[in-house]
């Protein structure tokens, strides 16, 4: 792409968070997924995130955008692009901070007002099923009723996306012009409504602007950066676990192959010696990537801690 036909990607999360910023933009989206006339969105403010980052290049942040709405509802959005293996508890996690946050000691439970949880993720979550847009409420078991509203995750999964998308599904077209590659896709969503031309502006402003470009820049190479080392690291897990497999197999086949013949035990004890290492070496790095220090992961494996710098050297 020439400097001149540069425009910013929505799923980096930084031009995303920007986006956000303008006030018509933040309408048209939350309008949407609240399923109201935009008319009927008064005023949205922006609130301080709950995780501040030091720089672009903080690899593990994850951009967030926090709005409250005039009726006391308080939304928290997030765009992620790498996939995040426990990112329902952390969705879970980050609504009820939100919830809580909002009375202090001794203040009645009557002061609480309802809190959304908005994921927009870059990856496929629910891989077993084609729905790209859910909304996610406390319901009894048994019936189905609504326990209560004032908790609700939402979850689009850009993946999901079906290639026609009606201008009338105000989501998913919000969907759509996020998983835009182009000038060209950027423009002819822009066509569908006030809201997504303002958001097509803003981003030819953002892209225009030299300072802007460089934070962005920043950011999309430190995502780059964070997948190349999880690549990189898995990679080398795999070999290391593989190795430890094929001795540990080894083992487990030596005493198989008492009962049911050296060779065939030998066969069977590599296998799952290899299985079961290949599952500790993954979750080894995954914990270790995630910030957790040798001895915590050594509790968490349930293995020692030379075998944790083992599978990390």
């Amino acid at each position: 792409m020439t400097k001149d036909n540069f425009i910013m990607l929505p799923t980096v999360d930084f031009c995303f968070k920007e986006l956000m910023q303008n006030p018509k933009v933040r309408k048209g989206f939350i309008s949407a997924l609240l399923n109201l006339s935009p008319d009927e969105v008064e005023d949205t403010v922006l609130l301080p995130t709950l995780l501040p980052r030091d720089s672009a290049d903080d690899k593990l942040g994850i951009m967030d955008v926090r709005v409250l709405l005039k009726d006391g509802t308080q939304m928290n959005m997030e765009m992620q692009v790498k996939y995040f293996e426990y990112w329902d508890e952390r969705a879970m996690f980050y609504l009820s901070k939100l919830f809580d946050s909002q009375i202090r000691k001794g203040e009645s439970y009557e002061k609480l007002q309802k809190c959304i949880h908005v994921s927009i993720l870059d990856f496929i979550h629910f891989p077993n099923d084609k729905e790209c847009y859910r909304r996610i409420h406390f319901r009894d078991d048994s019936t189905y009723d609504l326990y209560s509203d004032k908790m609700e995750l939402q979850i689009l999964e850009l993946k999901k996306l079906p290639q026609e998308v009606k201008t009338s599904e105000d989501a998913l077209a919000w969907m759509k012009f996020f998983s835009g590659k182009s000038r060209k896709e950027f423009q002819n969503m822009a066509k569908t409504n006030e809201y997504l031309d303002e958001a097509y502006n803003t981003l030819l402003n953002l892209s225009a602007d030299e300072k802007k470009r460089l934070e962005y820049e920043a950011r999309e190479k430190a995502l780059k950066d964070y997948n190349t080392q999880i690549s990189s690291a898995e990679k080398r897990g795999l070999k290391a676990g593989q190795e430890i497999g094929r001795k540990s197999g080894e083992e487990v086949g030596r005493k198989a192959g008492e009962e049911i013949g050296r060779k065939a035990g030998v066969e069977i004890g590599k296998k799952l010696g290899e299985q079961e290492a290949e599952h500790r070496t993954r979750q080894v790095f995954k914990l270790f990537m995630q910030g957790k220090s040798p001895e915590e992961i050594a509790d968490l494996c349930d293995i020692s801690i030379e075998k944790v710098r083992q599978i990390l050297e």
